[in-house]
């Protein structure tokens, strides 16, 4: 489960404002992220998600964690660094983020995630690390990642842009002290952007541990997609999820989880009814026919991360 949704007022998943039911106050959002836990929880969910840029996503994980008590031994939680939350509990924000991959903001953030999270953090990420932004390269940076991989942390990376595969290659290629310095990458896969397929699966058969992002292409690959260009493939996808009396939701998260390479698949839920609905996908059956079919609806990568660009913080 991924906090991205409920750390912050504003996102750019489809409809997230009216997931939120415009009620913003730190506590009415606090209350909600603790129910979607709690219903996580109540389901077998024992991987959590969040980021610094979240938010008070791991103030809020944290607290639960700590009122649930539950034990570090009992769930896996990742966060990442290198964007610094900006908005100010703002929908209509300037900016919502900042993005600085280096050793500076590493040693920042490490030490506030730190404070919040304490021993319940397991994972940490460089968050959207491209090949633009030259941190795979910084000797700093893999030098500090590489301290904290030697304290006791698994250390990852999550990919973003058309580039994501390549970004991937390189990363695989990183040692420090003559070591791997990945352990994890996460990445998006979807319907619509299933370009890094290949990558992650040399990632997997390398030992890397891959988790999928976004695989419901942030509200695109629901039935509250209402773009217009897109509505020959809602019918296809309506049809199908008929035919399997599932949810548009539930069958395109079912298509990630039987790639065979994804070794945790990330719901983002809002509510407890999207989570139930995202969590229904275990028992969606997927085969190569319906694999067929729903390969109509892959976009050329530059295309997809162009849309994602142009979504709408709401």
């Amino acid at each position: 489960m991924g906090l991205a949704a409920l750390g912050r007022p504003g996102y750019i998943n489809i409809g997230h404002a009216d997931d939120l039911e415009r009620r913003y106050e730190v506590a009415a959002m606090q209350a909600r992220t603790h129910a979607v836990l709690d219903a996580a929880w109540a389901a077998g969910v024992r991987y959590f998600d969040a980021a610094r840029s979240y938010g008070r996503a791991e103030e809020f994980l944290a607290q639960w964690l700590a009122a649930r008590r539950v034990a570090p031994a009992a769930v896996v939680v990742g966060s990442k660094w290198g964007y610094t939350y900006t908005a100010g509990w703002q929908i209509n924000a300037a900016q919502h983020e900042v993005k600085e991959h280096s050793a500076t903001v590493l040693r920042r953030q490490i030490s506030e995630s730190r404070a919040l999270l304490g021993d319940q953090l397991d994972l940490y990420q460089i968050h959207s690390a491209t090949l633009e932004s030259g941190v795979l390269d910084s000797q700093p940076v893999l030098e500090e990642l590489a301290r904290l991989r030697d304290e006791g942390l698994a250390i990852g990376l999550t990919l973003s842009g058309a580039q994501q595969a390549a970004t991937l290659n390189k990363a695989m290629q990183v040692r420090v002290a003559n070591q791997p310095l990945f352990d994890v990458v996460q990445a998006t896969w979807n319907l619509l952007e299933p370009s890094a397929g290949p990558a992650l699966q040399a990632a997997h058969a390398a030992g890397m541990g891959v988790i999928i992002k976004e695989a419901l292409a942030n509200g695109r690959l629901t039935a509250r997609n209402r773009d217009a260009a897109f509505a020959a493939h809602l019918r296809l996808l309506t049809e199908i999820a008929a035919q399997r009396s599932t949810t548009v939701d539930a069958l395109a998260l079912a298509a990630v989880l039987a790639q065979p390479w994804a070794d945790v698949v990330l719901a983002g839920p809002a509510t407890v009814e999207q989570l139930r609905s995202n969590l229904s996908a275990t028992a969606v059956p997927w085969d190569s026919a319906v694999a067929e079919r729903s390969a109509v609806l892959a976009e050329p990568p530059q295309l997809y991360w162009a849309t994602r660009g142009g979504l709408a913080w709401n």
